[in-house]
């Protein structure tokens, strides 16, 4: 591994574990279990196996949104998945996803349970399953789709991209965070402009595009992640900023976000979550 400007690609590429900063323990360039071991199953209908990064927020968000609105149907049980164990390699997780990511989620209503990952998969199935959270017009329909997935699209470049060289990376470099921090900024102005004349991501309703884009872009804006508040000026945002703060406010989203949680302010954490006693 090398520090400055004059690293030059191997005619082969071969692995080298102790290369990719925080992450690195972690990384590997094959797929499959590395252990076996079985998922735990709870009593509720939905399992989910997370973590409460910004994709884990999203599940956990959806599921607390659906009891909100009196859908008992959609009762679960939060089992961690801690990531920097590499809890997500195990038999019984690669099972439920093959591409070994958190959320996962497993349905045990249906016979045979139906497993669903991805984030974005996990809010349509059950935003279908329980015909909420999407709005009925074909219009309103479409624009939430196209919001959903454009989260899907851009949120790497943020995550993968700014997050990593930015905070994670084992070094700084000037050109990855000087590509990837104009990348966010167009992201944020893409989002400003559109929230300039919307309430919300598919317009006048609150939808899953909105959970599925604001764990990353609101938590950013609001200075959760990253600690990139004041380096990405933030305040120029100030129509993202208004979204971002009203829907912080919203109990199911405050609940949502504790869910497998392990760090930060005690008060904020829950590694499992079996029961809606367990974050009240």
């Amino acid at each position: 591994m090398t520090d400055n400007n004059d690293y030059i690609p191997p005619k082969v590429w071969t692995w080298d574990a102790e290369s990719g900063g925080k992450w690195a323990s972690i990384n590997r360039p094959v797929s499959g279990p590395t252990h076996e071991k079985a998922l735990p199953l709870g009593k509720h209908p939905m399992q989910l196996y997370s973590l409460a990064t910004p994709n884990g927020q999203k599940a956990a968000i959806m599921l607390e949104e659906l009891l909100a609105l009196g859908i008992q149907e959609a009762e679960y049980d939060a089992w961690l998945i801690d990531i920097g164990e590499g809890n997500q390699f195990s038999s019984g997780f690669v099972e439920v996803n093959p591409n070994s990511k958190i959320p996962a989620l497993l349905d045990t209503s249906t016979q045979p349970p139906t497993r669903v990952f991805e984030s974005g998969a996990i809010l349509q199935y059950l935003a279908d399953k329980f015909s909420v959270l999407v709005p009925k017009d074909t219009k309103g329909k479409a624009e939430c789709r196209n919001w959903l997935f454009w989260q899907m699209g851009s949120a790497p470049y943020l995550g993968g991209g700014f997050g990593h060289f930015y905070s994670y990376a084992p070094f700084k470099m000037e050109y990855p965070i000087n590509r990837f921090t104009m990348e966010v900024k167009r992201q944020l102005d893409v989002l400003n402009r559109h929230l300039a004349d919307n309430p919300y991501m598919a317009g006048e309703e609150y939808s899953i595009a909105d959970i599925a884009i604001w764990p990353w872009y609101g938590d950013l804006v609001l200075g959760n992640i990253y600690d990139a508040a004041e380096f990405l000026q933030v305040q120029d945002y100030q129509h993202v900023l208004r979204w971002a703060n009203e829907i912080a406010k919203r109990p199911a989203v405050q609940r949502g976000r504790r869910v497998n949680r392990t760090w930060g302010d005690e008060q904020e954490q829950l590694a499992e979550r079996h029961s809606a006693a367990d974050l009240d």
